[in-house]
């Protein structure tokens, strides 16, 4: 700060020079001036010049060192008063722009949650329409197109379901309840739900819980476990899909292992991107939307869940998540 503070005077140090220069040159000029009186004046005027540039120095930075270490918040009152008329111009600047960025916050995320509102109500109208045409489907009697027309209401009722959640996500704390949750029927459920999609492509589920139960929040668990089943059916083509849970160091895993395409190792480190899709292989597919996965994790951050995953080109892909021990849920439970 100091080097910063020379650099932003140097016109007075400069000038503080040429008045020292002037009377050497006084001295030069006039011989009956003695050069040792210019000497004395010239030490003097220096001593008084470093006591004054000392002391401004102090006074005014500290209202800009506050401006160099203020954090990011909209946050006016971090600011010291100003003591100068520069000082009071900034102040008054950033006081105005301050109160304007909140005006525009606070408009912009009364729209989001309008926005979110809205859509949150068309899903939930679309959702009965989508009802009554399972109602339809189920009665009829040709099983080709039957299974057909099921497989393609199944996609619109996870696209649908992956929107609302999507929009509930950034005020997923409001909507947490910790609790034990009994493993076995979130996911005979969940895997119930894609009965339909599974027979069709011939795939099983083993599954195998040594663990019954985990300290979380059901429905956003459901939806976590959602994205990773649908995931291992959409690519596989046959064969079964396991779900195995244990504990490991006081901690409860519960894997999810599918045995279809695989990961490409290029692409293994970024399934959990936002929009993230496949660059090229067998694990490609036009209609990936890269946005499950980043979902399934973001839920998982919010639940203190370790997500991971591992797969083998050609041999199958495993999801692994690892619940967070009781005493790290405390801050959670809070909410």
């Amino acid at each position: 700060m100091l080097v910063t503070y020379i650099k932003e005077r140097r016109s007075w140090i400069l000038f503080f020079i040429v008045q020292q220069l002037l009377l050497f040159l006084v001295a030069f000029v006039d011989t009956t001036i003695p050069l040792s009186s210019i000497l004395y004046l010239n030490l003097l005027t220096l001593l008084l010049f470093l006591l004054f540039f000392a002391v401004r120095f102090q006074k005014e930075i500290v209202f800009y060192r506050q401006l160099q270490e203020r954090d990011t918040s909209l946050d006016g009152d971090a600011l010291q008063e100003p003591e100068s008329a520069f000082e009071q111009i900034i102040y008054t600047y950033l006081t105005k722009q301050i109160e304007q960025y909140k005006r525009e916050a606070s408009d912009n995320r009364t729209e989001l949650e309008q926005e979110r509102d809205d859509l949150l109500s068309w899903v939930h109208e679309v959702k009965t329409p989508l009802t009554a045409m399972h109602l339809m489907i189920d009665r009829m009697d040709v099983s080709k197109t039957r299974a057909q027309l099921i497989h393609e209401w199944l996609r619109i009722h996870l696209l649908l379901d992956r929107q609302l959640h999507q929009k509930r996500l950034p005020f997923m704390e409001n909507d947490l309840y910790i609790e034990q949750v009994a493993l076995e029927p979130l996911l005979f459920t969940e895997i119930r739900s894609l009965q339909s999609w599974c027979l069709q492509k011939g795939i099983g589920f083993d599954v195998e819980l040594t663990t019954s139960h985990v300290l979380s929040d059901a429905k956003w668990l459901a939806f976590i476990f959602r994205q990773l089943l649908t995931n291992a059916v959409k690519y596989s083509e046959a064969g079964d899909v396991i779900v195995r849970s244990a504990k490991r160091s006081r901690q409860t895993v519960v894997t999810v292992t599918d045995y279809g395409r695989g990961i490409s190792p290029q692409d293994l480190p970024r399934v959990f991107d936002k929009g993230f899709t496949a660059t090229g292989g067998p694990h490609q597919t036009a209609a990936s939307t890269g946005m499950g996965l980043y979902l399934a994790q973001r839920a998982a951050d919010s639940l203190s869940i370790s997500i991971k995953a591992s797969s083998t080109l050609e041999a199958g892909t495993t999801f692994t998540l690892v619940f967070p021990e009781q005493n790290d849920l405390m801050q959670i439970t809070g909410m």
